[in-house]
């Protein structure tokens, strides 16, 4: 598969925007976008933190492995991983293996700011003091080192972070024909 027909993965922690970023990045290179929490919502007819709830972590993990070996082996799309996935090696090896991982950084310090728009779908979340929320921000930080490109986002509005993304992924195309 040719550079330009990789799909294109964003991860990072959860809130950081790879929803909203991969939504403009698709609707930019005109590819289609897949939100895996959403097709595993789907799936289950139910919210993330009902699946929980209601099957346990362990369901939704295996589920969020079988979605996503699957869309990773398929081309031109742009797809937003749950910030936990990468907590499984598999995953992880077979989007650096089949896709553009691009990992969406924010600072903890701007991450808090977010929290109350995050909170109540974010079922890692719920319960935790700000502490426990910043230790598994912290823990989480290595899963994201296996990545293609890094943009920092914290001084990044949406539309600038797509166009980032798009410019570079153009350059790149151009550059490794």
């Amino acid at each position: 598969m040719s550079l330009k027909e990789k799909s294109i993965v964003l991860t990072g922690f959860m809130g950081v925007g790879k929803t909203t970023v991969g939504k403009a990045v698709a609707k930019k290179l005109y590819r289609d976008f897949i939100d895996i929490d959403k097709e595993i919502e789907k799936k289950f007819q139910m919210p993330t933190t009902e699946i929980f709830k209601t099957y346990g972590e362990k369901t939704f993990r295996q589920a969020e492995k079988e979605m996503i070996l699957h869309f990773s082996e398929q081309k031109m799309k742009v797809i937003s991983l749950g910030g936990g996935a990468f907590l499984q090696e598999e995953i992880k090896q077979a989007c650096y293996e089949n896709c553009i991982i691009i990992f969406l950084d924010l600072s903890f310090e701007s991450w808090k700011d977010r929290i109350n728009l995050i909170i109540d779908s974010r079922p890692v979340l719920q319960g935790k003091t700000l502490e426990e929320m910043e230790q598994i921000y912290n823990e989480r930080q290595p899963i994201y080192q296996t990545y293609h490109s890094k943009i920092n986002t914290d001084s990044l509005d949406v539309e600038e972070t797509a166009e980032y993304i798009t410019d570079s992924l153009k350059l790149a195309w151009e550059l490794y024909k």
